[in-house]
């Protein structure tokens, strides 16, 4: 039998601190060149080298990859997915310790000499010595050098199952990697001839206040949906305001509306989502003027269990029409004291009939030509593009305004729930059971990860009438956004998430337990592993 290379503290420290090491914040050339990296270090193990192709990486976007990693047992027909994303948010709140951010060995000792700096919970975990800092030792490597750990061992041992790891770029701000990665997820279960047993993520323990000490496994994953308002008024000189009507004020009574709007709120579970918030506002010209300002446009965030897309655009575009029913009403009111007559009343417009009106007034090729026109700008993201594309179109029907335009903007990540599923709550009981009885960690379930993740990809239960919205709302859909919803339905496996203890994610004080990362945690997984194996 051959030597194990990742099979105890020691050498899993070791491999956690190289994996870091590897800098791969999202979008940066880090990120593009790590699955090379991963998969150079895959390559050493003995498996590899008799199956080179069961170890592979495939494009994504933006000349980014993902990599795949295949244990296949000869007569297993049940495969469990192990799912980890390697890209990190950036670095800069580092400050003057930016260069050390990834060298986690040296970087915790730094900050246990500066220790007055911070505050007294980090300064008790720095002097405790039992925990290790660095960007991305808890979101989320710790959870992929867990992987590597397992589908070596799994290849050498022989275990009866095929285990599949699959490791992600981009989970921090689209979930690129995870949407390009479900075709393949299918073409492989086509070739193979296996079926999906588990989606099992890795994903750090998140704490559901500031002061939470507890630890934490999660059977589902909240959604999230980026609605978007763009706010078109009627210009007019300073001098002259009343001639006019600003978007920032009809966006006041919008963002008044939807800012922690109960009507938003589900409660599942036990468990309850946060309320929508403004995530951006912002004026959409690109200089200063005495011009009264006529385009802005916002982002709100809205949280999501069961309620699918198509559902919460509909509330959100009835919270748009109270939002524009009250400005209307203090409009009046306003003209009435100044003896002046209204220059018209707000309407809410969805984006899909913007197009219908813009197509059918300028012609389809001109609708194409300002799509094209705005995806020409790398410089913009999808966010930024969803809007600047309403935006041209309006500025070619002015005869809507004033109006808001109600859209939805990438990202979407639909809430994926296996609470009640058979293998899961079997799971759940196990491992609850094995932390208890060998460490004396008590480990508790919550229903939906509130820090969204890639499993929102997987598991999807919805119908086409649930996505539709999105599809015909979002402006870069089908260009520079799509989800393969389609695919994601195929995978209607179960999921879960057991990942190690830590804190502060996207902090700079954001740190690993030593003791469950590299003792606890390998064996609580691998016993998971083999239950889940056996299980009917």
């Amino acid at each position: 039998m051959a030597e194990l290379r990742w099979d105890r503290p020691d050498k899993l420290r070791i491999l956690l601190d190289e994996i870091v090491s590897w800098k791969s914040m999202t979008l940066s050339e880090g990120e593009r060149q790590f699955p090379a990296k991963l998969r150079a270090k895959l390559q050493n193990l003995e498996y590899f080298q008799q199956f080179p192709d069961y170890l592979s990486t495939h494009d994504a976007d933006l000349r980014r990859k993902f990599l795949t990693a295949f244990y296949k047992h000869p007569e297993a027909k049940e495969t469990i997915c192990l799912i980890s994303h390697f890209d990190t948010v950036n670095t800069e709140e580092y400050g003057v310790l930016e260069p050390l951010a990834t060298q986690p060995e040296e970087l915790t000792k730094v900050l246990l000499e500066r220790q007055d700096e911070f505050q007294e919970e980090v300064r008790k975990d720095l002097e405790s010595g039992e925990f290790l800092f660095g960007r991305g030792t808890m979101d989320m490597k710790m959870g992929l050098v867990m992987h590597m750990s397992l589908i070596e061992k799994a290849s050498v041992e022989k275990w009866p199952i095929n285990l599949l790891l699959l490791t992600v770029p981009d989970e921090e701000v689209n979930s690129a990697g995870m949407r390009f990665a479900v075709p393949i997820l299918e073409k492989l279960q086509e070739k193979h001839q296996f079926t999906y047993k588990i989606f099992l993520n890795s994903e750090p323990t998140f704490r559901q206040d500031p002061t939470d000490i507890s630890h934490y496994m999660y059977t589902g994953s909240i959604g999230k949906l980026l609605a978007a308002s763009l706010f078109y008024g009627k210009e007019t000189h300073a001098g002259e305001p009343l001639s006019g009507m600003t978007s920032p004020y009809i966006s006041s009574f919008m963002t008044r509306e939807m800012e922690w709007n109960d009507l938003f709120e589900e409660t599942v579970l036990g468990e309850t989502t946060p309320l929508p918030v403004t995530l951006q506002q912002t004026d959409l010209r690109l200089h200063y003027s005495t011009q009264t300002p006529y385009r802005s446009s916002a982002l709100y965030n809205i949280f999501l269990m069961k309620r699918s897309a198509s559902e919460a655009f509909d509330l959100f575009e009835k919270v748009a029409e109270t939002a524009a029913e009250k400005c209307n009403e203090a409009y009046e009111q306003i003209c009435k004291r100044h003896h002046v007559e209204p220059i018209g009343k707000v309407k809410v417009i969805r984006y899909k009939d913007l197009v219908t009106y813009a197509t059918n007034k300028l012609g389809k090729e001109y609708v194409s030509d300002v799509k094209a026109d705005i995806h020409y700008n790398e410089a913009w993201d999808d966010r930024e593009k969803s809007l600047r594309i309403t935006d041209k179109l309006m500025i070619q029907c002015q005869e809507l305004a004033p109006a808001i335009i109600v859209l939805l903007a990438p990202p979407y990540y639909p809430a994926v729930n296996s609470t009640g599923n058979e293998l899961i709550e079997s799971c759940t009981s196990f491992v609850k059971k094995i932390a208890q009885e060998k460490f004396n960690l008590p480990i508790k379930r919550i229903h939906y990860l509130n820090g969204i993740c890639d499993l929102s990809y997987v598991s999807y239960s919805g119908t086409a009438e649930g996505w539709n919205a999105f599809e015909e709302n979002t402006p870069v859909w089908g260009d520079s956004y799509i989800l393969p919803f389609k695919e994601m339905q195929k995978l209607n496996a179960p999921v879960i998430n057991v990942g190690p203890y830590g804190h502060d994610a996207h902090k700079r004080t954001e740190r690993l337990n030593i003791k469950n990362a590299f003792e606890e945690y390998p064996i609580i997984m691998e016993e998971l592993i083999h239950m889940i194996s056996n299980a009917n």
